[in-house]
């Protein structure tokens, strides 16, 4: 075998198992959507009475091109051209975007947050439909499981989100065969029951679809909710896309999860024509009964896998909003020493289950939740959608003829989608659009005060150049050692330094200010810092850090010894200056807008913990602002 054979077959082995391994985290969302999906997508039409056969192969229809029209087309052949470095998901859109475009915040960052705090809201609505509907099988067992049902589905949330600080490194090797088991598992269910009625393979057939809502469009939109749930979790292939890779997912997805659900609702779809008493659980009645129970084991663990992938979703995309500047600092614990990408945020996680745990109690049963599924999701599709139309357009990656034409057409499908998820409002579809809607608030009242206080600050503040020229006239006092200041803007002294003047009157020997700079790329592949030595023989930083790495002051300053800084981060002493916030008459804010502000202000996680700071070498310095 020559050297370029042998390369080739190894890189083809990486890919491969690259696309096992993102079975068993990407696609357990979509993966899980036969369980629920035929059930709520019929129920309308069986309702409003008429032709089984039509009504069942009018709906398999919708939902497999659903499935080949949003997720196939606009992700896994679109929309995984638009990475940033490698990354994926709505925030790296929104970055790539904005580069294009030369041009930040505005539009394109409003439409950013609306897509990030509806992702959250899917966050909790998900781990609560994918459980809830799995244990939900018991029932088929024996009903006498029914009152059982709701304490279990909480039981199994409080214990998924309680072990979520270790990570899930430990677990994550059985991920893929569990969820690959499960799409074998479909497919076999598929075939079958697919002989039930080898007429279904017309489904295929976009024809039958269109018909149906031709035949009956007073029902269109009621179907289109329930069609909706077959593609949730589509977005996760774009957004895992940085940790697989766009070539590995894409394998993933055409050789083995597509095939397992299209086999699985042809074959839900014969069952039903043959079954027809059957429709109130087609996925579980499937089964043989001496399947069932395994069955049912089988679906909850797929179930917290895929709520597991929708978790660390929500960690990474709130570890990127606090780098952009939209959420308040919290802290970030790295659960992995080999996957950067695998982290832990306290304060989303308990925020996060608190709002599972509600969305459970509130609406009991799958098909309750089904009417508050879906507005979320699909919020942030269109968002994602909107925006891949200005990158296409912008990027030149694909042809225009070709890029925006489909796009468009993805958008028109995907807005009718919404239409019939806003029909959910009323009942149940308010709990994501409130969820929405309130982390969008905080995300606005966060840059807002920001904002506010940074212009407020600089009006306040001495350009720091020109305070060590005077200070070079002037010296004070100098004692032995090294201080580093944090600086929230390079061009002005900071606080803690103008406090430690006038309360201490002394400077150290070796004065260094560091400024961190988050940059617009996942992770940042230049030089770290950047030095320059000013008046007063002091050293200026700057350093830069990724969207999507962890800011580590002690890390940058040993990465200034190439520069001429030589510096002990475990011996110099951080000064750092501590706000307390306080309303103010004359903010441009309102004042319940202020309150929420200085609330999250409040709640932040402090620089030290945030900074990776040793905190026994840390001296606090004090003073109050109002915004």
């Amino acid at each position: 075998m020559s050297a370029h054979a042998e390369s080739t077959g190894t890189f083809d082995r990486a890919k491969l198992k690259l696309a096992f391994a993102s079975i068993g985290v990407v696609f357990g969302d979509v993966g899980t959507s036969p369980i629920y999906t035929m059930r709520e997508a019929l129920h309308p039409v069986v309702a409003a009475g008429g032709d089984l056969r039509l009504a069942v192969l009018g709906v398999v229809s919708l939902l497999l091109w659903a499935i080949f029209i949003i997720v196939t087309l606009k992700y896994v052949i679109m929309l995984m051209r638009a990475d940033n470095r490698g990354e994926g998901g709505i925030l790296s859109l929104v970055v790539l975007v904005e580069t294009l475009l030369k041009k930040k915040g505005g539009i394109i960052l409003g439409l950013g947050i609306v897509g990030a705090a509806f992702f959250f809201g899917d966050a909790m609505i998900t781990p609560a439909m994918t459980i809830l509907s799995a244990i939900e099988g018991l029932t088929i067992i024996n009903t006498g499981f029914q009152p059982f049902v709701v304490p279990m589905t909480v039981a199994v949330i409080v214990t998924l989100f309680t072990v979520q600080y270790k990570g899930t490194a430990g677990v994550a090797s059985v991920f893929a065969p569990v969820t690959m088991l499960w799409f074998i598992t479909l497919a076999i269910m598929g075939i079958i029951h697919i002989s039930d009625d080898l007429e279904i393979f017309q489904a295929l057939n976009p024809i039958h679809g269109i018909m149906m809502l031709v035949r009956q469009p007073g029902l269109a939109l009621l179907v289109f909710g329930g069609v909706f749930l077959a593609v949730t979790g589509g977005e996760a292939l774009y957004a895992d896309m940085g940790h697989f890779g766009k070539n590995p997912i894409r394998i993933a997805w055409l050789g083995v999860v597509l095939p397992g659900l299209v086999l699985n609702y042809l074959g839900q779809g014969a069952f039903i024509i043959a079954h027809p008493d059957a429709i109130d659980n087609p996925f579980f009645l499937m089964a043989p009964t001496w399947a069932l129970l395994p069955l049912v084991i089988l679906a909850t663990l797929v179930a917290i896998i895929a709520s597991q992938a929708v978790i660390t979703g929500a960690f990474s995309i709130g570890q990127q909003a606090m780098a952009l500047g939209l959420f308040p600092r919290m802290n970030i614990v790295h659960t992995s020493e080999t996957e950067e990408g695998q982290i832990y945020v306290g304060q989303i996680n308990w925020i996060v289950m608190f709002g599972v745990l509600i969305l459970v109690l509130v609406f009991q049963t799958s098909s309750n939740l089904a009417s508050a599924y879906g507005i979320a999701v699909n919020t942030s599709m269109l968002v994602d959608t909107i925006l891949g139309i200005v990158f296409f357009w912008q990027s030149r990656n694909l042809p225009r003829v070709i890029a925006i034409p489909a796009l468009v057409f993805v958008f028109c499908v995907e807005a009718m989608l919404y239409a019939a998820n806003m029909l959910k409002l009323l009942h149940g579809g308010y709990m994501p659009v409130l969820i929405g809607a309130t982390i969008i608030l905080l995300m606005v009242t966060w840059m807002r005060g920001r904002r506010a206080l940074a212009n407020k600050i600089n009006k306040e503040s001495l350009e720091l150049v020109g305070l060590l020229e005077s200070l070079e006239r002037r010296p004070p006092a100098r004692v032995a050692g090294a201080a580093v200041f944090m600086q929230t803007d390079i061009k002005f002294a900071p606080s803690a330094l103008m406090h430690n003047l006038k309360h201490n009157r002394v400077l150290h020997d070796k004065l260094v200010f560091i400024s961190v700079e988050t940059v617009k790329q996942p992770k940042w592949e230049g030089d770290r810092v950047t030095v320059t030595q000013g008046p007063l023989g002091a050293w200026m930083v700057e350093a830069k850090f990724g969207y999507m790495e962890q800011p580590d002051v002690p890390a940058a300053l040993r990465a200034c010894a190439d520069k001429g800084l030589e510096i002990d981060p475990r011996q110099a002493s951080y000064f750092l200056g501590r706000r307390v916030i306080k309303m103010s008459a004359r903010s441009s804010m309102p004042f319940w807008q202020q309150r929420i502000f200085i609330m999250l202000a409040n709640q932040a996680a402090k620089a030290v913990e945030f900074f990776r700071i040793p905190p026994d070498r840390v001296v606090e310095l004090g003073m109050q602002m109002s915004i």
